[in-house]
């Protein structure tokens, strides 16, 4: 088996909902988005994912890309709390940070790994995770930003179909709609991470950041954010 072969593999591996790092207990903001009457049926769902990847998807997948690339994570780390405003996201980043960590070492152990635990014992961004991780399974930046791209808008898609008894065809369908965007986001999402850390986008989504917020502090919720 050839090493693009292995790469193709390994995206898949990564791609998985089955990989256990910690995703299907986060809606990804679709929780509150629901409760508002924002997202009620299956066009809604689109514009939802299609808001998100086009804002904290673009900059998530960055950051991935960057890690792939072999970047600093220390300052990858440092950019995406930048880039963050609100607690309660840098706090579940952080966790499914810990935990994509957990699946990542188990699947493909490496010095890289090791390092990236010990400097962050509490967690580190898990796109910044998913990055060194797609690095040691020999995956590009492009397949990493590829798989944050995914992971942006088949969260909540995920999320609708529990929340609402959303016809999963439905869901399926609007994620197979998105598929340019998909493409397009990774694309961007590279060619700003070889442009350095400077150079990440910033692109933000205020309401999610204040609906997070909000999320946090139910007393009752299905998902942790």
């Amino acid at each position: 088996m050839d090493a693009h072969t292995n790469g193709r593999a390994a995206l898949l591996v990564l791609a998985d909902g089955r990989f256990p790092a910690g995703g299907h207990a986060h809606s990804g903001g679709a929780e509150a988005a629901v409760k508002a009457g924002r997202i009620t049926d299956a066009a809604g769902l689109a514009a939802f994912c299609r808001g998100r990847l086009h804002t904290t998807g673009l900059t998530a997948a960055a950051l991935a890309a960057a890690a792939a690339l072999g970047l600093d994570p220390a300052e990858l780390d440092a950019a995406a709390d930048a880039r963050t405003p609100s607690p309660a996201l840098r706090a579940a980043a952080r966790r499914l940070g810990r935990q994509m960590m957990r699946a990542a070492r188990a699947a493909w152990p490496c010095a890289e790994l090791d390092a990236l635990a010990t400097a962050f014992p509490r967690g580190a961004h898990q796109p910044i995770v998913l990055g060194v991780a797609a690095r040691a399974a020999g995956l590009g930046p492009e397949d990493a930003a590829s798989c944050v791209a995914y992971e942006t808008v088949s969260g909540p898609a995920t999320a609708v179909v529990r929340l609402l008894g959303l016809d999963p065809f439905q869901a399926t369908a609007v994620l197979a709609r998105l598929a340019p965007d998909l493409d397009l986001i990774a694309a961007q999402a590279a060619s700003a991470a070889r442009q350095g850390i400077d150079a990440l986008p910033a692109a933000s989504a205020p309401l999610l950041d204040i609906t997070a917020e909000q999320h946090a502090a139910w007393p009752v919720r299905l998902f942790a954010s």
